[in-house]
């Protein structure tokens, strides 16, 4: 299955640059990397223009400019861009394990969205934690010692666990997610109603629950690690709480101003 791999980022090359190290030790390689960027500068267009000459897969560069935070947005103008039958989420800070693209495909299943999990990194271990570091589980225990990561109870891959299914909202987060392309669209992809920081990955969801999806998910596959970062300014989270509300007491789930605007 020819898979896509979405990677949002705006003005963290040092985490990106992680992040593809991480993507080109996969046990199974992406097809391509979209990589949706939300209008950093050319620090991040210089480190992706020395890693279009190095990736064993296909590398494209979406860029839009900066007017504050709108993943939405970009994330539509990378899945217009994308060539896959299935397509994964990933943030630009998000460092993902060595099965992870395979993790993804063996999960992949018509009718249902993947929710990946993540491992939190610390302040302090982030500037030096690496792919490598991500892949060893002495590593992994040391820093858990330490209390450099928490939300441990994923760091161990098991396979043969049984995925969960469900329709519950809470806990969506599009930093870590899984759907086919075909999917995606039918929902018209992100509303782009949503400015600033939250909630638009929750509203996706909604609308693919409408759509007739399900939720997927498994504690110990897909797995990737977060990096530390500030937190995201909340300004215009009331207002995307509204924009979440109207959604989930509509019965539509193609939403006006997406991948097309009508």
């Amino acid at each position: 299955m020819k898979t896509s791999v979405i990677v949002t980022t705006y003005n963290r090359p040092d985490a990106l640059k992680k992040i593809m190290g991480s993507l080109q030790d996969q046990t199974r390689l992406p097809d391509e990397v979209i990589i949706a960027d939300d209008g950093s500068g050319p620090q991040t267009s210089e480190l992706i223009e020395r890693f279009l000459s190095n990736t064993r897969f296909r590398l494209c560069h979406v860029w839009q400019e900066d007017r504050g935070f709108r993943a939405g947005w970009i994330r539509n103008n990378a899945i217009e861009k994308t060539t896959g039958e299935y397509i994964i989420l990933l943030d630009g800070d998000c460092m993902p394990t060595r099965h992870f693209i395979e993790d993804h495909i063996a999960l992949a299943e018509h009718g249902f969205f993947i929710q990946g999990k993540r491992v939190l990194i610390s302040k302090r271990l982030s500037p030096r934690f690496s792919h490598e570091h991500a892949n060893t589980i002495s590593m992994l225990l040391k820093y858990l010692l330490s209390g450099d990561i928490s939300n441990a109870h994923h760091l161990i891959r098991l396979p043969g666990f049984p995925a969960s299914v469900s329709t519950r909202l809470s806990g969506i987060k599009s930093c870590n997610m899984g759907f086919y392309k075909n999917d995606i669209v039918a929902v018209n992809g992100f509303n782009q109603d949503f400015a600033g920081w939250g909630r638009e990955d929750s509203e996706l969801a909604v609308r693919f629950f409408k759509y007739g999806l399900k939720r997927k998910e498994h504690r110990f596959m897909a797995i990737c690690f977060h990096l530390w970062h500030k937190e995201n300014n909340r300004a215009q989270l009331s207002r995307n709480d509204q924009l979440l509300k109207k959604t989930i007491e509509s019965n539509e789930y193609f939403c006006s101003n997406g991948l097309v605007q009508k």
